[in-house]
């Protein structure tokens, strides 16, 4: 890893940290996103929660490299793989064929945008209930013009799993540019938020948006893990409200 990608990630990475009881995340690699001019680097996370039955949910898959498979298959079985956004498929094929087993469920407009990378059957991710893993885990879709995220609250570990409806870029880790870039999006720490550019794509939508982060809050979540920078490891009812203040007042 260069010097500049260690700062910018959360090493160790493509390695099982506990959470909490039952739940890990996988700090992964940087990956560039946006426009041309304005793309910016991400550090990337998947979460992964082990079931009462001992099944493996997989939340946002990055790279499986060996030592990663090694370490699930010590504690878990892979059961269900999930992309939740239109945004977080890439490495989803590649837990596929190493768990061929696995239910892959994927959120709107992934299989059209990713053609022949997904290539295998699926599951659709389209509703708030009615899954295998609806026992423990609740799920919430978020839809809004550009994409529909679906996330997810672990009752017993109180931990709630997004993927972009908020991010929280530490400034230690941007270059000068890509943190007036983060605090012009709405997301650069301690105050990280929901993308303006997202935002923006739910102008008829606030008031569906604004339920479902108020049922989010109603979970009164622990901790919030995110997908892009730093998670929120304690008061992630209060944080929601900090971050989605724009929306709820």
């Amino acid at each position: 890893m260069h010097g500049d990608d260690a700062k910018q990630t959360y090493p160790p990475l493509n390695t099982l940290k506990p959470v909490a009881e039952n739940v890990w995340l996988v700090d992964g690699p940087l990956i560039r996103f946006g426009p041309p001019l304005l793309k910016m680097q991400f550090p990337t996370r998947m979460t992964l929660i082990r079931l009462k039955t001992g099944d493996a949910f997989i939340h946002s898959p990055t790279p499986l490299k060996p030592e990663l498979r090694a370490e699930i298959e010590r504690i878990a079985k892979p059961h269900w793989i999930l992309a939740p956004n239109r945004l977080h498929y890439w490495w989803t094929p590649d837990w596929k064929a190493a768990f061929p087993a696995a239910e892959v469920y994927l959120a709107p407009r992934i299989k059209e945008q990713a053609g022949k990378r997904i290539d295998f059957p699926s599951l659709p991710l389209d509703r708030d209930s009615g899954y295998p893993w609806d026992g423990e885990i609740a799920t919430i879709s978020v839809a809004g013009r550009y994409m529909t995220e679906f996330d997810f609250f672990h009752r017993p570990s109180r931990t709630l799993i997004l993927a972009d409806l908020i991010e929280n870029f530490e400034p230690d880790k941007l270059s000068i540019g890509m943190r007036l870039l983060a605090r012009l999006g709405g997301c650069l720490a301690p105050d990280g938020g929901m993308p303006r550019d997202l935002r923006a794509t739910f102008p008829n939508e606030k008031t569906e948006l604004r339920k479902a982060i108020e049922t989010m809050i109603g979970w009164n979540p622990e901790r919030i893990i995110v997908a892009h920078g730093r998670w929120y490891e304690s008061h992630g009812a209060s944080e929601l409200k900090r971050a989605f203040r724009w929306l709820l007042t």
